[in-house]
């Protein structure tokens, strides 16, 4: 009887423990702007291929770069895409905020390329009425800010002709262009199309000024790297899978539902718009998610320009380590 007993209750725990749900992979901590530049992690989601590689993703927005760069380092978060600009720049110790240790953040893959536009409100048509007038920043050492800075100044414009206010990300920027608090901002796409379909013009265009421009990264710490580089391989290997499925242009119906999935307040139109804008033509999403080392080279001579303590930045490859995508990818 001791026996049949033991076996039941041998039974009943084995039983139980198979009721049990499975535990799933921990989640690895992302940290992203808001907006349709999380276009392939949603699309990598929605399809199921971070499961198929064996991890899963929690994406966190961030109100602006100064708070992603410090929660990545604390550990807060594992990995983001951010601007490769501000891997730059906090490297080199010309970041906008300091940080209470020495940064260890590398480049590890592309995001998008240039898709960056500066748009202002509808009766500003030229640089010279901008003058005495404010313009948002995420930033103003750091990210996209240098692109504003240089197109003014290319444009006769001088740094005390305009005011600068820190407003965070794009998605905040905008707000505030849209509801008159600015005079304009740089705009990453496909964020401009909205504004322009009610009238906001395009003063200025990343690409046509500047050739190459490397905007987005992704980015994380060298010391995580180094103990969670299976996990880093693996994400690197669904976002570019997410980004081969999205460019497949029989696809394009249901990439477009997986943006208005996550940004219901758009226009199904202005989705398309951005469907087309972003995977089309010679800037937006990089294919493979591929690191451009030429936009990179533009991002550190705009640097080199206008970022303080003044240095001279050639080697786009000292914030860069592609061995984690060469992995992925292989």
């Amino acid at each position: 009887m001791k026996i049949l007993k033991k076996i039941a209750v041998a039974t009943a725990l084995f039983a139980a423990a198979g009721a049990a749900p499975a535990q799933g992979p921990k989640p690895l901590e992302m940290i992203a702007f808001g907006g349709g530049g999380n276009w392939p992690v949603w699309a990598a989601q929605e399809k199921g291929l971070f499961a198929k590689n064996g991890i899963a993703v929690k994406l966190s927005f961030t109100p602006n770069s100064v708070e992603q760069i410090r929660n990545l380092m604390n550990g807060t978060y594992d990995l983001g895409t951010t601007a490769y600009d501000n891997v730059a720049a906090y490297q080199e110790g010309q970041g906008e905020t300091e940080l209470p240790i020495q940064p260890d953040l590398f480049a590890f893959m592309g995001g998008y390329s240039g898709s960056l536009r500066f748009v202002t409100q509808p009766d500003i048509k030229t640089y010279a009425a901008l003058k005495g007038k404010t313009v948002g920043v995420d930033a103003a050492t750091t990210g996209f800010a240098f692109l504003l800075y240089k197109l003014a100044a290319l444009n006769g414009l001088s740094s005390g002709d305009y005011k600068i206010e820190r407003l965070g990300g794009t998605p905040a920027r905008v707000q505030a262009m849209m509801e008159g608090r600015i005079a304009g901002t740089m705009v990453s796409s496909p964020s401009e199309i909205l504004p322009e379909s009610k009238g906001y013009t395009r003063l200025g265009d990343t690409t046509p000024t500047f050739g190459p421009y490397q905007a987005s990264v992704g980015v994380a710490r060298r010391s995580w790297a180094a103990k969670n580089g299976d996990q880093l391989v693996a994400f690197i290997r669904s976002y570019a899978a997410a980004m081969d499925w999205a460019y497949q242009p029989s696809n394009r119906d249901e990439a477009v539902s997986i943006y208005l999935k996550n940004l219901p307040k758009v226009p199904r139109p202005v989705a398309e718009k951005s469907y087309d804008v972003m995977f089309a033509g010679n800037e937006g999403f990089q294919k493979k998610a591929k690191l451009d080392l030429e936009g990179a080279r533009t991002v550190l001579k705009l640097r080199s320009e206008f970022a303080k303590p003044q240095k001279n930045l050639t080697d786009p490859t000292k914030y860069i380590d592609e061995t984690y995508y060469r992995k992925a990818l292989q």
